[in-house]
């Protein structure tokens, strides 16, 4: 017999024969006991409530007309509260208040405890005001993604080939089939796409949930769903991505396919962190015609452009591509390996992971877990008969080793380093512990990157003094009155922001025999710098106010993103 049941013929509420008749209907109808208890008659919701607060000491609170706007964003995953009736009222500090009709409904609390990691506190709610509590609660929910979502948006995502679909991915699938949790993330997803958004970022916090997109390198917020769709949406990802639904304790990385239109597919590198109120998300988008654009899409200098690409179509070498995270180095090689992919030509890459998909390339991913490190693929790519080798980080001295000993014997290898600029990449090589004549006799080329944001169409005529334009780095010969700086405007196409797409900017900087000389002498950063310069290489301060100078970009973005 259920506790409440036998609390109440305790009691003398109930009698046996009613107690034994209700407990068998309830069996019968599969229904919880309250349910049934309170729709024979024998006894109304209030009543019921204040015999609970009395028999198990606990408070009692009346919610006729409670704000379900004074209810706290929780934890508490809202299916869960939806099945087991009940509802989170206050969260202070360790514990939490939580609103229940059947006080001895333990496994309730129990799994609230045990998700939320809180000491839970049973207040007493009269059954009819909290079941219609909880209905407002997913109805609102409901009503706030749709007023979001707007029309329906028809997007498909790709199946992955290599996966064998097992009984517990389709159980979860069917568990995150909430047809408006659904039509919101293809809303979202599309208007990343729409904007031209590089990432998308899925934030849950104590009292709120947000989603930014970062657009032109800038992150924006975009919407502010209801809390209780957290969980819902994460797992819905997690399912299209290929991730284990069930595990929110630690980070998982996955991928899956956006398909746009029959002539159009977006890929997706997916990544989940546990953070304080829950698992924050972030959907890098991974838009493979970036780098079938051509060179000239990248904005190259005519001189730059010619360097690059004398360069990169030499039998063998070294060339080195270097700047911060999001400078855009992955999409400047792929364009390189582009413009030299032919069918005469063996190209290998080993990525962490591969970004963009190039037909006729043949890409590898690096997994450190099952020993495919970078050492280890490039290793292999000589014996796999290349012509030109993409790594994708040169992060320690074994994988440098390797690709320099592979640019020495008859290879073209292309790979990328975190550092400022041109001149401080040779010595970061030779910190890392490569010999001064190995540098000198395999790199090529190096090219440092920014990206600076696109001024909009609606740009116009800024007044700058000269003082500040001398500052920055412009000659006095070049303030002649024939150009100005324009600045942001904003409209329709930018989004009231002023800036539309990106430019590159770039510092070219060819390894010379004079440079080869500094190197080997073991000379620093700034004396390579200084050479560089005399032999008319621009910094990258320089290329970015050449930009300035043709009007297409600001100079508070070359000054923001370029060092002097």
């Amino acid at each position: 017999m259920p506790g409440l049941a036998r609390a109440l013929l305790q009691a003398g509420r109930l009698s046996a024969p009613q107690a034994d008749a209700l407990v068998k209907k309830a069996q019968t109808d599969r229904l919880p006991f309250i349910d049934v208890l309170i729709s024979s008659g024998t006894i109304d919701a209030r009543s019921l409530a204040q015999f609970c607060s009395e028999t198990f000491a606990y408070p009692l609170m009346d919610l006729p007309s409670f704000n379900l706007e004074a209810l706290p964003p929780t934890t508490v995953d809202a299916k869960l509260m939806q099945s087991q009736r009940v509802i989170a009222l206050a969260k202070r500090g360790n514990k939490m208040s939580v609103g229940i009709s059947d006080p001895t409904n333990t496994q309730a609390l129990d799994q609230i405890k045990f998700q939320t990691e809180t000491s839970v506190e049973p207040v007493i709610v009269a059954h009819d005001v909290l079941l219609q509590l909880l209905a407002n609660l997913n109805k609102n929910a409901e009503q706030s993604i749709n007023d979001m979502i707007g029309d329906e948006q028809d997007i498909q995502f790709a199946e992955d080939d290599n996966s064998v679909p097992t009984a517990a991915d389709a159980a979860a699938a069917n568990e995150v089939e909430d047809a408006p949790i659904v039509r919101f993330l293809n809303k979202m997803l599309m208007d990343a796409v729409n904007m031209g958004a590089s990432d998308l970022h899925f934030e849950p916090f104590e009292k709120f949930y947000r989603i930014r997109f970062r657009v032109d390198g800038v992150l924006m917020e975009h919407a502010q769903p209801p809390i209780s769709i957290k969980d819902k949406l994460v797992s819905r990802i997690k399912v299209l991505a290929k991730l284990d639904i069930s595990e929110k304790r630690v980070p998982q990385d996955g991928r899956m396919r956006l398909i746009i239109s029959p002539t159009k597919t977006i890929d997706l590198r997916i990544s989940t962190l546990p953070t304080l109120f829950g698992e924050k998300t972030v959907m890098r988008i991974l838009d493979a015609t970036q780098a079938q654009m051509g060179i000239d899409a990248l904005g190259y200098d005519p001189d730059q452009k010619e360097l690059l690409l004398d360069a990169i179509q030499r039998p063998y070498g070294m060339v080195l591509v270097t700047g911060p995270t999001g400078s855009g180095k992955t999409v400047s090689l792929y364009t390189c390996l582009n413009v030299i992919n032919k069918p005469g030509i063996n190209i290998s890459t080993a990525e962490d992971p591969a970004e963009i998909n190039l037909p006729g390339v043949n890409q590898v991913n690096v997994n450190d877990k099952a020993g495919l490190t970078f050492p280890v693929a490039l290793k292999s790519f000589l014996r796999q008969d290349p012509d030109i080798i993409m790594v994708g980080e040169i992060r320690d001295l074994e994988t440098a080793d390797i690709a320099i000993k592979a640019a020495q014997t008859g290879h073209m290898v292309f790979s990328t380093l975190h550092t400022n600029d041109a001149p401080s990449t040779l010595t970061r090589l030779m910190n890392m512990g490569v010999a001064p004549f190995n540098i000198a006799s395999s790199v090529i080329l190096i090219t440092a990157q920014r990206l600076a944001r696109r001024l909009c169409t609606c740009k116009k005529p800024v007044e700058i003094s000269d003082e500040l334009l001398l500052k920055a780095g412009f000659k006095e010969n070049e303030l002649d009155g024939s150009w100005k700086p324009y600045g942001p405007v904003g409209c329709e196409r930018c989004n009231g922001g002023g800036y539309k797409g990106r430019v590159g900017i770039y510092q070219i900087m060819p390894i010379t025999p004079a440079i080869e000389g500094i190197i080997l002498a073991n000379g620093n950063a700034m004396q390579i710098a200084a050479q560089s310069e005399s032999e008319g290489v621009k910094s990258l301060r320089q290329s970015g106010l050449v930009k300035v100078k043709n009007g297409l970009t600001s100079l508070e973005e070359v000054l923001g993103c370029t060092n002097e």
